[in-house]
């Protein structure tokens, strides 16, 4: 349920009408809009007597919210939600680019390529630490290692770091790391992402393997609702009948999420695909479509790697994309960090 209480009313009489749907055991979203004051009744409203709120003089509508996610629809927070990390801006018209290596191998591999993709860009670094295979024999990350080569990249170069965590128990292990992301296989972990909801740390939600969008959103709203409002969706591609390519990119989520949620919109061209060459051209489908970023696998040596190798980008040709993407920024009214 949502009430869009009238400009200019009473603070204390806004106090009065929050505590009192707080005492129906309801929670309350407050978004502060343009011309307005949005409040967002979260929980059962089943029983509210929309007659008697309307009937108030400090409320100039009332409307039921059929959608069960509440915190992430746009309906509660009808302006763009803005995620500052380390000074870069996701939502709204800015436009950010994350870029590294699947899995980090080492020390040497993780700051050259960090430096290399700096330069060409990119705002965010990433990089995995510990990595879910679907064959247990596959390399499985550097863990913890890992995480500390990722923060001396962070270190050299300043920028932000995201990596994925898998597990709650490993969240100590995480601190100093900017934003923390929940993979695919994990988007339906609600431990996780509960847990998660208790931090104030941006977190980046990649869709499952086979999920609707609603219940990608419900899984933010698991985030959301424990206090965190943080939270960067990431298209990464969904699982088709189609075997060319790795998954199958759904360009059509980005503008259907553009009306439905507040969040950001980011996509990984790389997991979508699987294919080195595609990443392109779906980076800039991604931009015309309304994405607010990008994160990229870029690797110095792709054809050695211990991890996604296929799907990664070199040095050179992660430049060339960012090139093309700032051409295709201004016909979409974005602007990138530079």
């Amino acid at each position: 349920m949502i009430v869009v209480v009238k400009r200019g009313q009473d603070r204390k009489q806004v106090d009065n009408l929050e505590n009192w749907i707080k005492s129906l055991g309801l929670g309350v979203h407050e978004s502060e809009g343009e011309n307005s004051l949005i409040i967002g009744l979260v929980g059962d409203t089943s029983k509210v007597d929309i007659g008697l709120i309307r009937s108030l003089d400090i409320v100039e509508s009332v409307t039921r919210v059929q959608e069960p996610y509440k915190n992430a629809n746009r309906k509660f927070h009808p302006q763009d939600t803005l995620i500052d990390v380390g000074g870069h801006v996701f939502g709204g018209k800015n436009f950010q680019i994350i870029a590294g290596p699947c899995s980090i191998e080492s020390e040497k591999q993780i700051i050259e390529v960090a430096e290399a993709v700096q330069k060409a860009g990119a705002t965010i670094l990433r990089g995995g630490a510990f990595k879910p295979r679907t064959s247990p024999y596959s390399f499985q990350g550097l863990g913890v290692e890992g995480l500390k080569l990722l923060k001396k990249a962070k270190k050299e170069t300043g920028m932000p770091i995201v990596t994925e965590i898998m597990s709650e128990e490993r969240i100590d292990d995480f601190e100093d790391v900017d934003i923390l992301q929940v993979g695919a296989r994990n988007m339906q972990n609600f431990d996780l992402l509960r847990r998660l909801g208790k931090l104030n740390t941006p977190i980046l939600l990649k869709r499952g393997i086979a999920a609707t969008i609603e219940e990608w959103l419900m899984s933010a709203e698991y985030i959301m609702s424990e206090g965190n409002p943080n939270v960067i969706l990431c298209e990464r591609g969904i699982r088709t009948y189609e075997t060319y390519t790795r998954n199958t990119l759904d360009i059509s989520a980005i503008p259907v999420l553009k009306e439905r949620t507040h969040l950001p919109v980011i996509v990984d061209p790389s997991h979508a695909s699987g294919i080195s060459r595609l990443v392109k051209p779906l980076s800039l489908a991604s931009v015309g479509a309304g994405a607010d970023g990008l994160i990229i696998e870029v690797h110095n040596d792709p054809v050695h790697a211990l991890c996604d190798g296929a799907q990664s980008l070199t040095p050179l040709q992660f430049e060339d994309t960012v090139r093309s993407i700032d051409l295709m920024l201004d016909a979409v009214n974005k602007t990138r960090d530079k």
